[in-house]
């Protein structure tokens, strides 16, 4: 397993992340969500993403125990704070009382004493950005938070946070947008932001929820066991289940098998050589998908392949970067 500076940190990530979105807590089985575990950490991998809110705050549960007899100090235990966690009017946000409140939270649920990464996970305008700020300086301070990071934040939002987490003595060292050969809305504007400001990317999504595997043919529904099938799942990613962008997807699998790869594999090698991305997160609700992901990792896509994987999806990729925080 690859690793990768994030930032201008001195931490380092696995190039492959494993994450719990949708899976832990949900969509599989706890043992099932712990052999997805192991086999990430037989892979190699070290870096591990949650959020206090997937599975209504049990995804961070799973994890903790899944990780509960390995070396703290040869993993990398990431999670976020913002949507709500709960029924009161104080439990969402990035207030100095939610943020404060759910980073105790999320410690107890992850079994740790510290988080090595945490993340806004959106911007919050009704908020003074100094009051979130603060806040993560005094948790950094308190060695209950060893680095801070953003997600789905927009160039402007990065620079205002990385300029004012400088004043307060901390360092935003990461962002964690969506990202994948279909949806490349932070190239524009997020990527040049972050490295004048010292953030690496973390993505979500390299697959597009799965839909960069090729197994949504265009003109079927997807199967009843798939995330497309799955009700919670299926709602996020309605925007990669049309048939024109499903029947571009199709065209990837001659690209892929040219060069001995899954499409799966070749998604992920094709985030990876974006040289401001720190790692590529997965998920899982198989161990051989994560056998499988891996393999992605050390694979250099020369710039004719790239080309041609651009021809090959042609208007369906979205560019906008008007929308990011909208994934």
């Amino acid at each position: 397993m690859e690793s990768r500076r994030l930032g201008r940190s001195g931490l380092n990530t696995s190039a492959i992340a494993y994450g719990n979105w949708l899976t832990h807590g949900g969509q599989v089985e706890e043992d099932a969500a712990h052999a997805c575990v192991r086999a990430a950490l037989d892979a190699g991998i070290t870096t591990f993403d949650t959020a206090d809110v997937y599975a209504g705050t049990r995804a961070e549960s799973v994890l903790g125990r899944a990780l509960a007899r390995q070396r703290r100090e040869g993993l990398e235990v990431f999670t976020k704070v913002y949507w709500p966690t709960g029924p009161g009017h104080n439990d969402r946000g990035l207030s100095r009382k939610h943020v404060i409140e759910s980073c105790h939270a999320s410690l107890r649920r992850l079994q740790t004493d510290y988080v090595d990464l945490y993340q806004a996970h959106r911007y919050d305008p009704t908020v003074p950005l100094e009051e979130t700020m603060t806040a993560f300086a005094d948790l950094v301070r308190a060695g209950k938070v060893l680095y801070v990071g953003v997600s789905e934040w927009t160039a402007e939002e990065i620079a205002a946070g990385a300029a004012l987490a400088r004043d307060l003595g901390i360092h935003l060292v990461s962002n964690q947008p969506q990202y994948s050969m279909l949806w490349r809305v932070i190239e524009a504007e997020v990527v040049p932001t972050s490295e004048k400001e010292g953030l690496s990317q973390i993505v979500w999504s390299p697959l597009a929820q799965g839909v960069l595997t090729g197994k949504y043919p265009p003109g079927q529904q997807p199967p009843a066991d798939s995330r497309g099938g799955h009700a919670e799942a299926g709602g996020s990613m309605r925007r990669f289940l049309r048939d024109d962008v499903l029947t571009r997807v199709q065209l990837l699998r001659p690209v892929a098998e040219d060069l001995g790869l899954s499409m799966a594999q070749l998604a992920i090698a094709w985030v990876l050589q974006n040289p401001n991305v720190a790692a590529a997160i997965i998920g899982a609700t198989r161990p051989e998908q994560v056998h499988d992901n891996v393999r992605a990792v050390g694979v250099r896509l020369e710039a004719d392949v790239l080309t041609r994987i651009d021809e090959v999806l042609g208007d369906v990729v979205e560019r906008d970067p008007a929308k990011t925080s909208r994934g």
